[in-house]
């Protein structure tokens, strides 16, 4: 039976989705095309009626994971995103965690395509949390993409380091926790949860002794 157009479409998408999950869980060197196809449900041989290379279906995966976290992330500011992406449960979920910790060291040893992926992907992770940022406070631009630079760098470094320790090390959690409070604090006591302490030199209603 001849294969419809749009299934066809839904069959690639479904392939990507599934190299998606197994790249960030077992790294791109860990899955071959016919494992890959055969946990889609597909023969090895139709993966070259969809994809030209192995490379190409890195490339598409990657950005299908990647948009899957700027999606996530829209809408949150910044305090919230730390909170969930250094949490436990985002660590030891890598096969549907964020692509760019799962995969930044493999990527950085791959074709330009790939590497131009995650470029692309940066820059969407950046743009979703620079908005909330410009939105709620009116930050400068330039100092907001600088500031969301920082703190993405540090999250996804973070996850990496603590993912190449043993899952019962403390250290592990120590790391977590650690990154997660340092990046809080540099957004000011709202992000922590602690109230300013009140500065009575400035308070006009102050008697003064």
């Amino acid at each position: 039976m001849k294969v419809t157009k749009a299934q066809a479409q839904a069959n690639r998408a479904h392939v990507v989705e599934t190299a998606s999950t197994l790249f960030r869980e077992r790294g791109y060197d860990g899955v071959g095309v016919a494992d890959l196809m055969g946990a889609a449900g597909f023969t090895h041989g139709g993966f070259y009626k969809h994809f030209r290379s192995k490379t190409d279906l890195m490339a598409e995966s990657a950005a299908c994971g990647i948009a899957q976290t700027a999606a996530l992330s829209a809408g949150m500011n910044e305090s919230e995103f730390v909170r969930l992406y250094l949490a436990r449960e985002h660590r030891d979920s890598r096969a549907t965690g964020c692509t760019m910790a799962a995969l930044g060291g493999d990527a950085a040893r791959q074709p330009e395509a790939v590497r131009a992926t995650f470029a692309d992907g940066i820059e969407r992770l950046l743009e979703a949390l620079r908005h909330e940022r410009c939105s709620s406070d009116g930050a400068d631009s330039a100092q907001a993409r600088a500031n969301c630079l920082d703190i993405l760098a540090h999250a996804v470094g973070a996850i990496v380091m603590s993912r190449a320790c043993p899952d019962d090390s403390p250290l592990a959690d120590e790391i977590l926790t650690v990154c997660r409070d340092k990046i809080l604090a540099s957004l000011g006591p709202s992000a922590t949860g602690r109230e300013p302490a009140p500065n009575h030199g400035s308070d006009k209603s102050a008697k003064p002794k």
